[in-house]
Order: C-alpha cells, then structure tokens, then sequence
C-alpha cells in the first residue's frame, strides 16, 4: 500500500477548533476567506473543497433549514448564487455545476446549524484515477491563489442587486 502524506492536516486535527458558527464568525469578523458579505447573504469559499472554486452561500441569519427563510431570504440566496455562479463562469470557465445543499447531518452536512449551499464548479476530465482508486483528491490550485482570483470579482457585486 502507498501512503500519501499530507502533514499539514495535523493542526486541524488537533488544533483549537473556532467556536461558534463559521458562517456567523465569517459575518462579524474578518474572514480571509470571505468574498461577499451582504445584508442578507454571504460567499466564503470552501476551507475544505472538492475542487477550487468550491463556494458556499448562507443567509446571514443564523439558521438552519429551508423552512426558515423568510421570501425575501430565499429570492435573495437565490440571486447570490446566481450571481457567484456567474463569476466563477466569467474568472474560471468550467464546464458545468454542481449547485445544491444537504439539509442534516445524516445528508452530510458539516455544518448542520446553519444553512449553507454549495457551488462546485466542475470540467470535463476533473474527476481522475486517484480520486476513483485510492480515494485521494488532488486540487490543482492553492486556496489563497483561488480567492485571489476570485474576490476582485466578489468586491464589484452590487448589494442592490441583491433585495
């Protein structure tokens, strides 16, 4: 057997966890991984993708299930993710998405307290042998050079397109 080695996962492992809401901390302090926060909605990218480019968009209220969204939070995260799919389609051309939730934890939700969508940008050959075989993920791009990419984008968005 092969062993990958990937050491820097030690400090998350045993690491002081952030307490709180990653989602409600990303709104009250700052976040370096945050691209957009609104008065209804937020866009911070995955800490832990499954390719780059991997986002997530939360309403700002801390909740947790579709049932609690007000209209104008629905129609609002709806735009958000309309919009962020719009800019990872202008800054990174893929060639499709996977765009939804899981609502518990049973649906693999890891943060199962606070509604949150996934945006996971996808092209044609991104799913490789290692993945398949030794169930081993391999994401071409570091997460900093991702944002980088990214959050200029994220700053020209216009929080009056989104009511």
């Amino acid at each position: 057997m092969k062993t990958m080695w990937a050491p820097w996962r030690i400090d998350y492992i045993l690491g002081d966890k952030e307490p709180g809401c990653v989602f409600c901390n990303a709104v009250t302090t700052h976040d370096a991984l945050t691209l957009f926060k609104g008065d209804i909605s937020m866009v911070v990218m995955n800490k832990y993708p499954y390719i780059n480019g991997h986002l997530l968009v939360a309403p700002v209220r801390h909740i947790a299930s579709l049932d609690e969204l007000d209209g104008n939070e629905m129609k609002t995260l709806m735009m958000t993710i309309e919009k962020a799919v719009g800019i990872i389609k202008e800054s990174m051309k893929p060639d499709g998405f996977n765009v939804g939730l899981n609502l518990g934890k049973v649906a693999g939700a890891g943060v199962e307290e606070h509604l949150h969508f996934h945006i996971v940008p996808r092209w044609y050959g991104d799913v490789n042998a290692l993945s398949v075989f030794a169930d081993v993920r391999v994401i071409p791009e570091h997460l900093k050079e991702t944002f980088n990419n990214l959050k200029p984008y994220f700053d020209k968005v216009d929080i009056s397109d989104l009511k």
